[in-house]
């Protein structure tokens, strides 16, 4: 399900795309972020802003609906405009885990998710200066102290959160994790020297730059921004994991809609010279549009992330 290529049926529905640009979109799109700015869903969405300007010919309009971890957003969704001129962004795990923790005002079926176009792999990164200089040292520091080791993530039950539970268990340590609302304010935590390290992703290091050091990356392989970042695996922990993004309209827009906004976003994301900027910027390329592919993936993230949450006590 996950490419670092498209295949030629993404690439196809370009010329799809191009065919739509007569009559999608109405005007300009209001392409609204559930979480503040500065995160990936942000930085995201300002690179695909002139692609879509250069294919539809119209504005799309970032804005920002922080507040319970994407759920404030989410929950609003269905009382928008139903015509396509409203996207707003969507997260995994945090669309199927978060409604199973209380009433979040909405359901995952209750966000007609239309296209998943990337992942950023989990990462652990450190202040430069930073006396921790490889991941061997942060668990010695972490059973040493247990509990005093303090990461910034982004949201409770979020890819960062499933990670850092998941990694404590492998490594058989103890640490605490704040939830941010966004990876931006968790970034500015660190920054500040307000946490030991952050569980964010590999994303962050293409952001910061050498402001950060990246001591693993959660991924099968290393990622060809990073090529001197180890993997958690080659480092003994078999950790693979990270966040996708994407997109969805509410769920009473039109068939014809749900389609014309999964194929503006696929049209995009088969831009060569936009891939490689994903790529540049940390992210992983993904290609999940609208229809049996994404029903099909919906199902397999929700056996893949409900019984992690649950058993880490996340969820009930």
């Amino acid at each position: 399900m996950i490419r670092t290529i498209l295949t030629q049926a993404a690439a196809a529905i370009l010329a799809t795309g191009l065919a739509h640009a007569q009559d999608f979109p109405a005007g300009s799109v209001d392409y609204i972020i559930p979480f503040g700015p500065g995160g990936e869903s942000d930085i995201t969405a300002r690179l695909q802003q002139p692609y879509f300007q250069d294919l539809y010919g119209e504005q799309m309009v970032i804005s920002y609906q922080p507040g319970g971890g994407g759920a404030v957003g989410w929950a609003q969704l269905n009382g928008m405009a139903e015509d396509g001129t409203v996207i707003m962004g969507i997260n995994l795990p945090h669309i199927i885990v978060k409604p199973k923790q209380g009433n979040v005002g909405f359901e995952t079926e209750d966000l007609a998710a239309v296209y998943w176009f990337h992942y950023t792999p989990d990462a652990i990164l450190v202040r430069a200066d930073s006396e921790i200089e490889t991941l061997d040292q942060l668990i010695e520091q972490a059973r040493a102290n247990p509990r005093q080791v303090i990461f910034s993530g982004s949201g409770k039950g979020s890819a960062n959160h499933l990670a850092q539970l998941q990694f404590d268990e492998m490594a058989d340590i103890e640490t605490t994790y704040v939830a941010f609302d966004g990876t931006g304010s968790a970034v500015t935590a660190l920054l500040g020297g307000q946490v030991t390290a952050e569980w964010g992703y590999t994303t962050v290091g293409s952001g910061q730059g050498d402001e950060v050091r990246m001591l693993a990356v959660a991924m099968e392989e290393r990622h060809p921004a990073f090529p001197d970042v180890p993997t958690f695996k080659e480092q003994g922990y078999d950790l693979v994991s990270g966040a996708y993004r994407g997109i969805a309209v509410p769920q009473d827009a039109s068939e014809e809609v749900k389609q014309q906004v999964s194929d503006a976003i696929a049209a995009i994301n088969a831009d060569p010279e936009f891939q490689q900027k994903m790529i540049d910027g940390g992210f992983a390329m993904a290609d999940v549009p609208y229809g049996e592919e994404m029903d099909a993936f919906m199902a397999e993230k929700a056996e893949e992330y409900l019984p992690a949450a649950r058993e880490a006590g996340i969820i009930e």
